[in-house]
């Protein structure tokens, strides 16, 4: 057998399955790797390995290894809860908070029969596309030591990238697992609102952050977002009312069948036009052309089409982003002069807004949500670049004029945010490869509920281009 971390994560569980590896050497591979990469990526703010021993330990003796993760290597957010383990939210001000409770997508995975090896790096609470906190060193993504992994789960995509996980689970609010995908040469995937039950996006501020995978294959990504959704017995335990549309069927299936035909649009304009001035790198043009390219070829219907501008998605989006750091703990001076200053600004621009200000940017989202879904409706999905830009150099980010750090992580990552605040699924596939090497990618937007359609193209494409046989120069 080739070494663990060469293999797919889906090609590593048929190997447990097969007992040719056990979780417990699976497990040690994987904190080998660790020990010897992390230094240089940031991909790890704490490793957990004697935790990790005893709970492959215990995967081997007492999971059933039907489950869908049994044995399989992942780690947690260092924004999500696990009990007894540091939890910092990329932040000082959490620099000793140990919780004696896991979050419900933590659970989830060991349910699923997964072994955590410790906390992927974050920017503090999350809140940026770029992973460069005060509270630890800088996730780089590993074609680059000099560039930046992008954000907010800039950590797990480095590990994954890197070869010191088979996959991870993030967060994406804005795009964080997209921007990093892109970054670090990824497929990235996020939900559509509802559809992960323990990452659901229904009970935060504008529905806006969901759970959702990144891995270095379309297969892997199902097979990682199958368990998110459904980590006992293939029933998914559905917290809220509210959920995605869908049947029950095994996302994975359409990842490794890759059928159909569909109608794309293809689409350079964003919500963000009326605000910024945003313009598409060469590098990103290459990669939407290959992608075109890619799809015509497979016969796929291509039609061009743009978005009706709309004033009110600009203000409104700052709105809420302010007022979700509102809720940071943070209350006396000495707490709030631990935190970044754009925390700080968020922060106090947050606390500031009053109730009138929030009702109005949470409505003016939603009637964005139903226009924007209803411009797209006659598509089955929509092509757009993944970023505008190449991966940005570590220390690009204005670390003190709040508005021009927003300005610039706008102008990168102007195609995510929108998907968020429509509920809308989106895959970031890891298309193209610069002449200096780096990854630049695109975005499939779906339908409510349309991940297998997005994981159906995502496999066509990659059985095309083979991206998952490109290595990164910081992980060999």
């Amino acid at each position: 057998m080739a070494d663990p971390h060469e293999l797919t994560a889906l090609e590593q569980w048929q190997a447990l399955q097969r007992r040719e590896i056990s979780p417990s050497e699976l497990t040690e591979h994987y904190l080998s790797r660790i020990e010897k990469f992390n230094p240089a990526l940031g991909a790890f703010v704490t490793v957990t390995a004697d935790a990790a021993r005893a709970r492959a330990r215990f995967v081997e003796e007492r999971v059933p290894s039907t489950a869908p993760l049994w044995g399989l290597p992942f780690a947690d957010k260092d924004l999500h809860l696990r009990a007894g383990v540091h939890t910092g939210f990329g932040s000082r001000l959490f620099a000793d908070y140990l919780p004696d409770r896991s979050d419900d997508l933590v659970q989830a995975l060991d349910d699923a029969g997964g072994v955590s090896l410790g906390k992927t790096n974050t920017p503090e609470f999350g809140l940026t596309s770029y992973t460069e906190s005060l509270a630890s060193p800088p996730a780089r993504t590993p074609w680059n030591l000099a560039l930046g992994a992008g954000g907010s789960s800039g950590g797990a995509a480095v590990a994954v990238a890197a070869r010191l996980l088979p996959f991870a689970p993030g967060s994406d609010g804005g795009g964080s697992i997209r921007i990093p995908a892109a970054a670090c040469g990824l497929v990235g995937l996020k939900p559509s609102r509802g559809r992960v039950p323990a990452a659901s996006g229904i009970d935060k501020l504008g529905g806006l952050p969901v759970g959702g995978p990144l891995a270095r294959t379309v297969a892997d990504a199902a097979l990682l977002l199958d368990a998110m959704i459904a980590p006992r017995d293939g029933h998914p335990d559905h917290y809220y009312a509210l959920r995605a549309p869908g049947d029950e069927t095994p996302l994975l299936a359409a990842a490794v069948r890759g059928e159909g035909r569909f109608q794309l649009g293809v689409m350079t304009t964003s919500a963000w036009d009326n605000d910024y001035s945003i313009e598409i790198a060469p590098e990103a043009q290459e990669a939407l052309d290959l992608a075109v390219a890619g799809f015509a070829a497979l016969h796929h219907g291509l039609e061009e089409t743009a978005l009706v501008p709309d004033p009110s998605y600009g203000p409104a989006f700052r709105t809420i982003w302010q007022a979700g750091a509102a809720s940071i703990p943070a209350e006396t001076e000495a707490e709030i002069a631990l935190l970044e200053p754009l925390t700080q600004w968020l922060l106090t621009r947050g606390r500031n807004l009053g109730a009138r200000d929030l009702a109005e940017a949470l409505a003016a989202l939603t009637a964005f949500e139903r226009s924007f879904i209803q411009q797209l409706s006659k598509f089955d999905a929509v092509l757009t670049p993944a970023m505008a830009m190449t991966p940005r150099p570590v220390g690009w980010y204005d670390a003190h004029d709040a508005e021009a750090n927003f300005a610039q992580q706008v102008q990168y990552t102007p195609f995510t945010s929108m998907i968020n605040v429509s509920g809308l699924p989106a895959i970031v596939l890891p298309v193209h490869q610069t002449e200096n090497g780096l990854p630049m990618g695109v975005q499939l937007i779906g339908r409510p509920g349309g991940e297998a359609t997005l994981l159906a193209l995502g496999a066509q494409l990659e059985r095309r281009i083979r991206w998952q046989d490109r290595v990164p120069p910081e992980s060999a």
